[in-house]
């Protein structure tokens, strides 16, 4: 694997172990990428622990439509009446825009992940 994109990878694996949005299973597996590359450099092992992560982000990453269902409904109670309406506005905005799934970090992280190894369109 070229340097530029083992660099795409590691980026994105931080982004996701660190992130707030980020389940404790996608934490898990950005860690175990990191561990794994980290003990075995060579192609087939970066190869291998990539195709594991990306296998454990396969349909994780929040939809559009389930980020415009949680700001219409839960987000009120997480975040206040007001924040979940302004919420509700940009996730409507984003998709009338083509917008396929959520903006956070952890799940732009996983999706651009996901589209560069051709597992999903964005």
């Amino acid at each position: 694997m070229d340097k530029n994109t083992f660099d795409y990878i590691a980026e994105r694996a931080d982004i996701l172990e660190a992130s707030m949005a980020s389940t404790q299973i996608t934490k898990d597996a950005a860690r175990a990428w990191k561990e794994a590359v980290a003990a075995d450099a060579s192609d087939t092992a970066v190869n291998t622990a990539t195709a594991q992560l990306l296998n454990v982000l396969e349909g994780r990453p929040t939809t559009i439509d389930g980020v415009i269902a949680f700001a219409g409904g839960p987000a009120k109670a997480v975040f206040g009446e007001e924040a979940a309406a302004q919420m509700l506005a940009e996730q409507q905005q984003r998709k009338a825009e083509g917008a396929k799934y959520c903006n956070c970090d952890a799940c732009t992280a996983a999706t651009e992940l996901l589209a560069k190894f051709g597992r999903i369109e964005l």
